[in-house]
């Protein structure tokens, strides 16, 4: 049941990422203004991945999600409503992408801490796997619906659509019965887990270790996504539809990633798989920039985000798996707090695609991935040899 309702839910996001990127784009006609909008999805990550982390460490797991993802429906429910009586600045699209921000923290927080109580720590990396599978399966449907969508009937109906499915979501959590094999026995309070966790990073390297890395990655790579909807638009002439597609050929990518991943039974060089998986979302990046045709630009994408979702996922096993079952919720909370990070890379691409274009951005960003991750690679011996 929970992963029918992850790819129930990843649908709805694939709708909201076409949306949103074709929304602010034709609002304001700004590569700089997606950014700000990506950005502002992203900040909630940031402020909140702590307090996320000590709440998924105290709470129900199981019932929390249906609680939190209801409200995402009635966000995007709001955001329908507000389309439909029209909209002419940009401004209450960005206070409502940040108030989903908020739903999505606890919800990636809480969903894959719930996903180890399920599969144990032996499997981990499997299950971890096939959730972000079904997340970029339900993605696939998602983008190509939305773009679609959009072009038939506008975007205040995806958005009524969007929160649908997010309704939907919640009902399918209705029927998830257990609490998971290494759920969390006699948890502490909110404020213990609070402070708890500035103690484990303190006192767990590996942790802070995984955090900085994963935040380079966020900064560096996945930012590439926000300007998908300029390079739809303005480097390859597509409409909604067009954007839709290539979402589609992205989350395709992820799954190729996740299918590898999760077939490794046993694995046990995660810590080297994980750099040799970041240098090549740096050189997916590259390779993207220099793209002259369609079908080199898709090729591109399947293979940058190939390496995005394995890497990620990675980094997720890792965290999980280098701290105390009590501790996990702290980790994923670790996990969104460095994903969080990302409105400066949002910003950033953001302002280097509109001084010299989307090409160029993908260019200095994908080198700069690519270096970062091979330096460290060389110099931590001990991340390297992580299992």
């Amino acid at each position: 049941m929970l992963w029918m309702s992850t790819v129930v839910q990843s649908v709805g996001m694939g709708m909201e990422f076409v949306a949103l990127g074709w929304l602010v784009l034709e609002l304001t006609d700004s590569a700089f203004m997606v950014g700000v909008a990506s950005a502002a999805r992203m900040a909630p990550f940031f402020f909140l991945g702590i307090v996320s982390g000590a709440v998924a460490d105290r709470v129900e797991r199981r019932l929390f999600l249906r609680w939190i993802t209801l409200a995402g429906s009635m966000i995007s429910g709001v955001t329908a409503i507000v389309l439909f009586r029209g909209l002419e600045q940009v401004w209450p699209v960005l206070v409502l992408t940040s108030a989903m921000g908020c739903v999505w923290a606890f919800t990636m927080t809480v969903r894959q801490a719930y996903t180890f109580d399920i599969v144990g720590p032996e499997t981990a990396l499997n299950g971890l796997s096939l959730t972000a599978f079904s997340q970029r399966l339900g993605g696939v449907f998602g983008a190509l619906a939305g773009g679609f969508i959009i072009a038939k009937i506008g975007i205040d109906g995806q958005y009524l659509v969007i929160c649908t499915a997010y309704a939907l979501t919640a009902a399918v959590l209705l029927f998830t019965r257990e609490s998971g094999q290494a759920a969390i026995a006699t948890p502490d309070s909110v404020w213990r887990n609070f402070i708890g966790y500035f103690h484990l990073l303190a006192s767990n390297r590996t942790l802070l270790l995984l955090m900085l890395l994963a935040a380079t990655t966020e900064v560096f790579g996945f930012t590439h996504q926000s300007l998908l909807p300029v390079l739809a638009k303005d480097e390859l002439g597509m409409g909604p539809e067009g954007l839709g597609i290539m979402g589609a050929f992205r989350q395709g990518g992820g799954m190729i990633g996740l299918l590898f991943l999760a077939n490794l039974k046993g694995f046990r060089h995660k810590g080297m798989a994980m750099f040799v998986l970041a240098a090549g979302f740096g050189l997916g990046q590259m390779a993207f920039s220099l793209a002259d045709d369609i079908t080199v630009f898709i090729v591109s994408l399947v293979v940058v985000n190939a390496c995005a979702s394995a890497v990620d996922t990675l980094y997720k096993t890792l965290m999980q798996s280098n701290v105390s079952n009590e501790e996990r919720g702290r980790a994923m909370g670790s996990w969104v707090l460095s994903i969080g990070i990302a409105p400066v890379g949002h910003i950033g691409i953001g302002a280097m695609a509109s001084a010299f274009g989307a090409p160029g951005a993908l260019l200095v960003n994908g080198s700069i991935l690519l270096g970062v991750s091979t330096l460290t690679a060389l110099g931590m011996p001990k991340m390297r040899r992580l299992e």
